[in-house]
């Protein structure tokens, strides 16, 4: 074998890849959390007692859950053109993940409110407390302790999924590596240090996960 690795070639970009690190926390966070409320209201849509809301929210998590994640890209970025929607790289990224977020989420947050006893939501109506407010207090908030292990490996997700939005164009950790390895032709090195950046980004964003929910969420509810 002949090649000679040379990580040293590398070490000029390494602000570049910070911001591609940064950039791909961003893309992450602001699509989940987008995502969250998605899902709430999709999951609140679900549970409709009006029909085509019921039909028109289950098609939606259907669609979004059953097809890959690139083609979802490339139909927002390539194909709502064709009906005169243009997007840039950034706000397809985001409008495709936060959508895809959604849809996960959406089921995510209907398994934890169905572990709520329809007794704590009675208990609520008897007190007189009005839907939303026996929602987000006597529903959310126990279902949340239920579920945050689960959104936490959603974010988790979409951090790695993403790198996909490179197809693109849209910059974050990916499509920075990209631009370097075509600038420094060394390919080896540079996806090299793209796995480890990765892989130490979902180490983090975990272990804070898990202290979170050992911290807010290891107790029984009261």
């Amino acid at each position: 074998m002949t090649y000679k690795f040379d990580f040293a070639a590398l070490a000029p970009y390494w602000e570049t890849f910070l911001r591609g690190c940064w950039q791909t926390i961003s893309l992450a966070a602001i699509a989940v959390v987008l995502g969250l409320v998605i899902g709430i209201v999709a999951m609140l849509a679900k549970r409709s007692p009006i029909r085509a809301v019921r039909l028109f929210a289950t098609s939606y998590i259907e669609v979004v859950r059953n097809t890959p994640f690139l083609v979802q890209v490339m139909f927002i970025f390539f194909g709502l053109p064709s009906l005169g929607i243009s997007l840039s790289p950034w706000t397809a990224a985001i409008l495709a993940l936060s959508l895809n977020c959604g849809a996960f989420a959406a089921e995510i947050i209907r398994g934890g409110v169905e572990a709520i006893s329809k007794g704590q939501v009675e208990a609520g109506t008897a007190l007189g407390l009005r839907t939303l407010q026996i929602f987000r207090f006597i529903v959310l908030k126990p279902a949340l302790r239920i579920i945050f292990p689960a959104l936490s490996g959603q974010f988790i997700l979409a951090l790695l999924t993403t790198s996909i939005v490179s197809s693109i164009s849209a910059e974050e950790l990916a499509s920075i590596s990209q631009s370097i390895d075509a600038e420094t032709f060394r390919s080896f090195e540079v996806y090299a240090v793209a796995t480890v950046l990765y892989f130490g980004l979902s180490l983090i964003f975990s272990t804070a996960f898990k202290a979170i929910n050992r911290i807010y969420f290891s107790y029984p509810v009261r």
